[in-house]
């Protein structure tokens, strides 16, 4: 996923560190603050004022094309930060209405601060917000180069655009913010995004090109006394009513409605401390309110990774990530009941969760040559512990996950993981254990008879980073009998080598602002040593005018399928950019040239074609259209055809309340000559669902909707009914 903060971290690098940045002192509110667009409150009267700011994108630290002025107070309860975004042409802001945390980096104005609050130079949250006062909030982690939007907080904030540009207001309550003591230093930043002919970021500090990290740049805030205690409470019950209709006897029988559905549950969030946070759910809600987003999985060997999206498990989820996708907390797929502490003691951060599982959705068995599933038809008690000691830049942790499965099997995973890193170097590396005995269930996967799976996983890489050079290893070791049954790990029994090196330029002039010449190459081998898959590549990545994106590369790959080994070469490529308000984003992305047909084990020729566009007519209607087509075939003649389309609408009345359709076709059509083995002709979907949203917060809603699914016959490809449902939930948000 693109960081809607990019600092060309991943393409720039390094120089020696810039001189840290002066503390910023924070003062006391000189009166009271409402939150409603306007700096003309008392309390901002004696608020500290910045007015240094850097353009650090396309610009190297220099002064800004235009001028913003940030705002920093507090009070008993709040951490204030107001801004001023000056823009000589106001009739050019963009920032039209959406749906929380619906903001393009590329396309729309936007800004607000960047709080460190535990002050470790690694994590902080965004608190961003749009004209519209369309809020964008997110963690950003240093140890993982990640930004996640899942999790969401709560704050408020009011915008006014005027002639002079627009006008910010932030307030954060410290009941939000994690941190250490009465009196804590924060680190900060303040931030502006401004596309205009390219894609201008704006820091109230500098950001020296070629840091191996973000948040550490950050500027230290000080002057916080007495801040509030600790013992805050949320309690968020819901109520969701569902009617669900589903065919008889399969695809294309009759539909027949089930009685209402009723269910309730109830969410609650305690911070016992000012650095620790427990959360609690009873009989939760975790149903996705938007489905995911479609994928061609014709001719894929490995299982497709979704990000979660449900909200108790996103308390300080970056403690989650690891180089060994250890913990992917999807599969826990239906808890009765579920809690979790999260906090920091010292220099020493953990996360502790345990749940117990009704069971239902699927199990990943991983191979090396490709994945399957097999059906959760059990339930399970789970528990997943990580702490994390820092020092410095680096770190050093221990994870441990738990499945211990009803009526029988369990998986154990447990080991431990370091980061080490300075102004150039970064090593990262983690072991892992597992030890499971697999449920005696052969009637849900052959595996599963009741056998013991002993085993063990490595990761560990390697970055080097100059200004204009960068250099990349990697070394993964996957013992075949290794299964992290909570995590994501679809491919095991293999070793894999890789490493990449790319040089960077920054014309002055012309339509590029960066440009990046890189090759990588990759050796994996089954663990007898025999080649597995080999790949040499090599291209160009750009950035420019029209916030464009460019990256072309040709790749030259051998790949096994059963026992042979096929080689393929094949250009690889991805183009994004923006023409103007009404069409912000235009793109295609995908492949040419040769495919191996692992259904068939032979080699073939094909593409994959992936457009996508943005498309706004106003400042409340938003129409996203994407899609995907992907052919193999032989000669004159293709094995398959797979493809998509999604088009999803949103109009949105104002910053709380939307109405959003959206309609997805998926369709493979096969021919059954050319395969090997019996296949449908047809296959494929079409899902349509409605949507009325209203959010005070991210736990005080109400959802309105109604889905329909379409199966296609195998033979005639026509769509006939296959369920449909309609639901109702409100959750309120009751704050102590």
């Amino acid at each position: 996923m693109r960081q809607i903060v990019y600092v060309l971290l991943a393409f720039a690098a390094a120089a020696p560190l810039c001189a840290a940045d002066p503390p910023i002192e924070i003062s006391r509110a000189s009166g009271p603050i409402t939150i409603h667009g306007d700096l003309s409150d008392p309390g901002w009267q004696k608020a500290t004022r910045i007015d240094q700011w850097y353009e650090t994108n396309p610009g190297e630290n220099v002064e800004p094309k235009v001028k913003s002025v940030g705002y920093l107070t507090y009070d008993d309860h709040f951490f204030y930060a107001g801004f001023q975004f000056f823009d000589p042409e106001p009739s050019k802001i963009q920032g039209p209405y959406n749906d929380r945390d619906h903001i393009g980096g590329n396309t729309d104005d936007y800004g607000g601060v960047i709080l460190d609050t535990r002050n470790d130079g690694k994590t902080a949250i965004l608190f961003l917000v749009n004209p519209r006062n369309i809020q964008y909030d997110s963690v950003s982690d240093d140890t993982t180069g990640n930004e996640d939007s899942s999790p969401d907080c709560y704050w408020d904030s009011a915008t006014k655009i005027n002639a002079n540009g627009w006008t910010l207001e932030i307030r954060i309550p410290f009941s939000t913010l994690r941190y250490k003591g009465s009196t804590p230093e924060f680190g900060i930043m303040l931030y502006r995004n401004w596309p205009r002919d390219r894609r201008y970021q704006m820091f109230a500090n500098k950001l020296p090109r070629g840091s191996n990290c973000f948040i550490c740049n950050e500027t230290k805030l000080v002057g916080l006394h007495d801040l509030p205690p600790a013992g805050h409470i949320i309690t968020a019950p819901y109520l969701n009513e569902q009617s669900i209709g589903e065919t008889r006897d399969g695809l294309g029988t009759p539909i027949v409605t089930r009685p209402l559905k009723n269910n309730a549950g109830v969410d609650l969030k305690w911070t016992p401390s000012r650095d620790t946070a427990i959360d609690a759910t009873v009989n939760p809600d975790f149903s996705q309110i938007e489905s995911d987003t479609a994928v061609i999985s014709t001719n894929a060997r490995f299982a497709i990774f979704f990000p979660e999206k449900r909200p108790f498990f996103l308390e300080g989820n970056e403690l989650f990530n690891t180089p060994v996708q250890a913990v992917y907390t999807r599969t826990i797929t239906s808890p009765r009941w579920g809690l979790r502490s999260t906090g920091k003691i010292g220099e020493n951060a953990y996360t502790i969760l345990v749940s117990q599982d009704r069971g239902g959705g699927s199990v990943i068995l991983p191979g090396p040559l490709g994945s399957d599933f097999a059906p959760q038809d059990f339930s399970s008690k789970n528990g997943i512990f990580r702490v994390r000691h820092d020092f410095g830049k680096s770190f050093i942790s221990f994870l441990t996950t738990d499945r211990e499965i009803n009526g029988g099997g369990y998986n154990r995973v447990f080991g431990p993981d370091f980061q080490w890193k300075n102004d150039r170097h970064t090593i990262t590396a983690q072991f892992l254990i597992s030890d499971s005995r697999t449920p005696n269930r052969t009637d849900l996967a052959a595996e599963w008879n009741g056998q013991k799976l002993r085993s063990s996983a490595f990761d560990g890489w390697y970055q080097f980073q100059t200004r204009t050079w960068d250099f990349f290893l990697d070394n993964k070791d996957y013992g075949d009998k290794f299964r992290a049954d909570i995590g994501f790990v679809p491919q095991v029994g293999y070793r894999a080598n890789y490493e990449e090196l790319g040089h960077t330029v920054y014309p002055k002039t012309g339509f590029f602002s960066r440009v990046r010449l890189y090759e990588f190459s990759e050796y994996d081998s089954l663990q007898d040593g025999s080649q597995l898959y080999r790949l040499f590549s090599f291209g160009f990545g750009a950035d420019g005018k029209y916030q464009s994106f460019s990256r072309w590369r040709y790749a030259y790959e051998t790949f096994r399928a059963g026992d042979r080994l096929f080689q393929t070469h094949r250009i690889v490529y991805n183009e994004q950019f923006s023409i103007n308000k009404t069409i912000t984003q235009l793109g295609f992305s995908g492949w040419i040239g040769q495919q191996v047909d692992f259904a068939n084990i032979r080699l073939g020729r094909g593409a994959n074609i992936e457009p996508f566009a943005v498309i706004r007519p106003t400042n409340h209607l938003e129409l996203n259209f994407s899609g995907a087509i992907q052919w193999i075939g032989e000669s004159s003649r293709r094995l398959f055809t797979s493809q998509f389309e999604r088009v999803r609408a949103t109009y949105t009345f104002n910053s709380k309340m939307f109405l959003r359709t959206i309609v997805q076709n998926q369709r493979t059509n096969r021919s059954q000559a050319l395969y090997t083995f019996d296949v449908n002709q047809h296959s494929g979907s079409l899902a349509s669902q409605l949507l009325f949203a209203y959010k005070v917060n991210w736990q005080t809603v109400l959802y309105v909707g109604y889905g329909d699914l379409r199966g296609v016959t195998a033979e005639e490809a026509n769509f006939q009914p296959l369920n449909r449902s309609a639901f109702v939930k409100v959750s309120y948000a009751f704050q102590h």
